[in-house]
């Protein structure tokens, strides 16, 4: 993984939970501007996916469990659109609040990604 690209990623998803958690607890329903954000941290996992398939080719393979570190992944890119399908369907504050709570989910899967990819030992 990419140190930079990581912190991006927890950062937007960290900027997404905490937005979407106050404008649920706020009374506010599921929005473009809190799907907007949920989505936006899709496409950035979507992108992780595409890294990690290239980053083992050109000599960055992983120190820790490759099994693992693709268990989150998918983990992670799977919670957005749950969190999204729940928020349209159901239509209220809480949902928007179940979708602040998965991005900051996916902000400590990130996190956990990028430490087995660099830190563990084989």
């Amino acid at each position: 993984m990419i140190l930079w690209f990581t912190l991006v990623q927890v950062g937007v998803a960290v900027a997404a939970g905490l937005f979407c958690v106050i404008a649920g607890l706020a009374g506010r329903r599921p929005s473009d501007w809190t799907v907007g954000s949920i989505a936006l941290l899709e496409l950035l996992l979507i992108i992780q996916i595409v890294v990690a398939i290239i980053a083992p080719l050109v000599g960055n393979p992983p120190s820790g469990s490759l099994l693992e570190f693709w268990v989150y992944l998918v983990s992670a890119a799977l919670l957005p659109p749950a969190a999204v399908v729940w928020a349209l369907l159901e239509r209220s504050r809480w949902s928007t609040v179940i979708m602040g709570v998965a991005a900051l989910s996916v902000a400590v899967m990130t996190w956990r990604m990028h430490i087995i990819w660099t830190v563990q030992l084989a």
